[in-house]
């Protein structure tokens, strides 16, 4: 892949690199903020708050998925506890779940705050959650990292690149996987079937309640094929993230029951 787009010396204080990856993240990011702004426009809440509201779940996700990659992988940042701040760690997306849950926290805390109706801007936001997914996974697989296992399926990949090796830990010339494709293509899906679900009749929060339960579903699945360092609970049973889609898809399941019961107002 092309984990670089273009480098080039800083007036001569060193090279500078622009990854591939960083700027997919940017686009991610606005791609979805944008689509959620325009979704809460047509509910009559302010873009301005959704773009405020942005910056709080970028800054959130960022410090969750980094700190979630901690926690998986305790032992080893335990052991080597240097490793926590090289440049493999700082590059890495870290892990989407970890971002996902604390950016909802977060967005939960600033709604509270700034009196905003949070579900029904949960269910705008669900649908630019996915399209940033899709878009950004595409930036990892530019940059080698979520890595699949060893495959001989004819659409396998094989990475090249020493850069991506040297910062990812990617087995470079085996075909792989492409499981950052599996989960862009997935979310893609997902992303249109939820702009379709918000213009049918349904109960507040409950576009984003499928979010949640169709990506543990999809997630859970997907990590099956996945070969980095994912962590392990249960004995090795499942992956951390797996666990979590497992208490994501309940909790999912079991708030839908609640608002299909009456309580959430139904929405045309």
């Amino acid at each position: 892949m092309h984990p670089k787009l273009l480098e080039f010396d800083f007036f001569g204080l060193g090279p500078v690199a622009m990854h591939t990856y960083g700027l997919l993240l940017a686009i991610a990011f606005l791609a979805g903020i944008w689509t959620t702004s325009r979704n809460a426009r047509k509910e009559g809440i302010s873009p301005d708050s959704v773009w405020n509201l942005g910056l709080v779940i970028l800054f959130a996700a960022l410090v969750g998925s980094k700190v979630l990659l901690l926690v998986s992988d305790f032992s080893h940042y335990a052991e080597n506890p240097r490793d926590i701040f090289s440049l493999s760690t700082l590059r890495s997306m870290g892990v989407y779940y970890g971002g996902l849950i604390l950016a909802l926290a977060a967005a939960a805390w600033y709604m509270r705050r700034r009196k905003l109706p949070a579900w029904r801007l949960a269910d705008c936001a669900a649908p630019g959650i996915a399209i940033g997914q899709a878009i950004g996974r595409i930036g990892c697989l530019s940059a080698g990292c979520c890595y699949g296992a060893p495959t001989d399926r004819p659409w396998g990949i094989r990475f090249t690149d020493p850069y991506t090796a040297e910062n990812m830990g990617t087995p470079l010339n085996i075909p792989l996987h492409p499981t950052q494709l599996y989960e862009s293509a997935g979310t893609l899906l997902l992303f249109g079937y939820l702009m379709w679900r918000r213009s049918r009749p349904h109960r507040t929060g409950q576009v984003m309640l499928e979010y949640l339960g169709i990506y543990a579903v999809l997630r859970f699945g997907i990590e099956f094929f996945r070969a980095d360092d994912r962590g392990e609970v249960l004995h090795g049973l499942l992956s951390t993230s797996q666990f979590i889609a497992v208490l994501m898809l309940l909790a999912a399941v079991a708030l839908s029951f609640y608002i299909r019961r009456g309580g959430a107002a139904a929405r045309a």
